[in-house]
């Protein structure tokens, strides 16, 4: 095996009264993919934080090829050879590609920053590694899977031994997700180090070398990958075997008369075209497409946020939908796929972010902090949120625990028709079955709900019937019981029709 270039030992953090890591040991090799597994809140993120020099640790060591470090920020990380990317991304909106990643490291002679020299080397970097880009595009006018790209290519720009990857395929496409493992190839075959933390079992299978577990901020065990399976892993990292992911269907009673939403030739411009479809109470309709498809542009179009033409008829009824007010007004609510910018107010507590819709939305505007609390307190139990009260700030919470504020502070408002875009992007095996399991139970009461997943084996297991959208277009409608991936990928990019 190769050589260890990073160790951590008997590192611990404590943030108050709340112990996030206890005497947690790595050790990682040169040349190879170490993958940290565990469910949101286990402290993989927080240990790589530490690695990163955003956090101090409490106690413990790091050694960085055989020498004792002590990392103070993240400047130091970078100097002695450790990049990062992050899940949640660190990019400025109204820079460009080039000034994101030398953002702080531009090449500048005599203390006068060149713009030609940094487009030269961002294009000999984008090169080098297969990214396609314009180099001058402002990062802004990106989708979120281009911008989890330039993340990659920031951190790749340092040059680093060691680099750490936090959940990089959540918003890729497949051929995206390709680029990024032959990225990975070619940084192994180079000897660098990657730290590599997903919750996709297929992925990690595939371009691990080794697995680590952690639980409640504890290590629990190495394997190397041809040396264990998915079942124990999972098992492992849950603290119990689960039989099956996808919950069975609850029984409902979808209504085959006048559906709750129905849609008639929808149309924009530039992000979709022609789009007809409806959705039954009870019904969970799920959207499937390749990145670029038009998937989320039809449902913020649903939401008031995207200007459209056509008819959207709730319960045989014409609406006019121009903002997300009048949606709310209507019955909508949207689990947005970028919780970051657009789901939440990180700053705030949690008992903000959960009564957020609410209170916006309430007849009157005297607060009822008792009732608020009471509701925080119900969604908190409900989603299993890991907070130490309700008050906690959003931002300090993981990202799976961030996501199920998300979907909590819609819940409050009891909607008759839920639109879900990618709402287990980030989130671990045991997060992710409490999610399913809440689809059911809500389809089940009635609640008509559009589910948006880039994860195909998960819209068809969980949806009743299945669109699937290339080109702007809705191409094909499934009824998904005995529907196979095969079927669904042709239509999706092209091969067949």
């Amino acid at each position: 095996m190769n050589n260890i270039i990073l160790s951590v030992d008997s590192i611990a953090k404590n943030f108050g009264p709340i112990q996030a890591l206890k005497n947690v040991s790595l050790d990682i090799y040169q040349g190879r993919v170490h993958t940290l597994l565990g469910e949101n809140g286990a402290g993989k993120s927080t240990l790589m934080k530490i690695l990163a020099g955003i956090y101090s640790p409490s106690s413990g060591t790091i050694t960085f090829k055989g020498h004792k470090v002590n990392i103070k920020n993240p400047t130091e990380s970078r100097k002695i050879g450790i990049a990062i990317v992050f899940q949640e991304l660190s990019l400025s909106n109204n820079l460009t590609i080039a000034q994101n990643i030398y953002a702080n490291n531009e090449p500048n002679k005599y203390g006068i920053i060149s713009d030609d020299e940094m487009i030269k080397n961002c294009t000999a970097l984008l090169n080098e590694y297969g990214i396609k880009m314009n180099p001058s595009q402002i990062v802004g006018t990106m989708s979120m899977a281009k911008r989890q790209l330039v993340e990659i290519a920031k951190a790749l720009s340092y040059q680093a031994q060691v680099l750490i990857m936090d959940e990089p395929t959540s918003s890729l496409s497949d051929n995206e997700a390709e680029l990024l493992f032959n990225i990975v190839e070619k940084l192994k075959k180079k000897g660098v180090a990657i730290i590599y933390i997903s919750h996709r079992m297929d992925e990690i299978m595939r371009i691990s070398d080794d697995i680590s577990i952690m639980r409640d901020g504890e290590y629990i065990a190495t394997h190397k990958k041809t040396e264990t399976t998915i079942e124990q892993l999972i098992a492992e990292m849950v603290g119990r075997e689960v039989q099956n992911i996808y919950p069975p269907k609850l029984k409902q009673e979808i209504s085959e008369n006048i559906p709750l939403l129905e849609v008639k030739n929808l149309n924009h411009i530039k992000e979709f075209k022609d789009i007809s479809f409806s959705v039954h109470s009870g019904e969970v309709a799920g959207f499937f497409g390749l990145v670029g498809s038009g998937r989320s542009e039809v449902m913020k179009a649903l939401f008031g946020i995207t200007e459209y033409d056509g008819d959207i008829l709730i319960k045989g009824k014409k609406v006019n939908i121009k903002s997300p007010t009048q949606a709310i007004e209507h019955g909508l609510a949207f689990v947005t796929e970028n919780r970051k910018d657009e789901g939440l107010v990180l700053m705030h507590d949690v008992d903000s972010n959960i009564n957020h819709v609410a209170f916006q939305h309430q007849s009157s505007f005297i607060i009822n902090s008792k009732k608020e609390l009471l509701n925080s307190i119900h969604y908190i139990k409900k989603m299993t949120i890991k907070t130490s009260n309700p008050f906690q700030i959003t931002s300090s919470l993981s990202g799976g625990n961030q996501q199920k504020i998300v979907i909590a502070k819609w819940l409050v408002q009891q909607p008759k028709i839920l639109i879900l875009d990618e709402p287990t992007r980030g989130i671990d095996i045991g997060a992710k079955l409490e999610i399913y399991k809440l689809i059911r139970e809500l389809s089940a009461r009635g609640t008509a709900i559009i589910m948006i997943s880039s994860e195909l084996p998960e819209v068809m297991a969980m949806s009743d019937r299945l669109f699937v959208m290339r080109n702007k277009r809705i191409i094909k409608e499934f009824n998904t019981e005995g529907l196979t991936q095969p079927e669904v990928m042709n239509i999706a990019t092209g091969a067949s029709t």
